[in-house]
């Protein structure tokens, strides 16, 4: 084996690691905007967390004014989350015994025109 070839060996050797070099300057370029990505919505989160904190101060606020039962409103919710979860066939789609209505209410107007039909 000549000079020429461990020239040419030595030269490979230097371009991959430059290649390289280039890789892993890319990559931790990438890693210091997502770290500044993970930091604004880590922010954001916070922020949403503390104006939810504070409607809910409001909305419970509101309710005892007028003598509602917040923990009862909060449980009848979640039994009604874990049961339409329980509803949802395994294609996603929901079943149809959990359907409701969705026509709005006739008013006292509207119930006297549609009856006049």
């Amino acid at each position: 084996m000549g000079l020429g070839s461990t020239a040419k060996k030595i030269q490979l050797v230097s371009e991959k690691a430059e290649q390289m070099y280039k890789q892993v300057q890319e990559l931790q370029q990438r890693i210091i905007g997502l770290e500044g990505a993970v930091e604004e919505t880590h922010d954001t989160v916070t922020d949403i967390e503390t104006d939810v904190a504070q409607q809910r101060a409001l909305l419970e606020a509101l309710a005892e004014e007028r003598g509602l039962d917040t923990e009862a409103i909060l449980a009848e919710a979640a039994i009604d989350d874990a049961e339409g979860a329980d509803a949802e066939l395994p294609d996603g789609d929901e079943a149809d015994a959990t359907a409701v209505d969705e026509r709005p209410e006739e008013s006292g107007a509207d119930a006297a025109t549609s009856s006049d039909e």
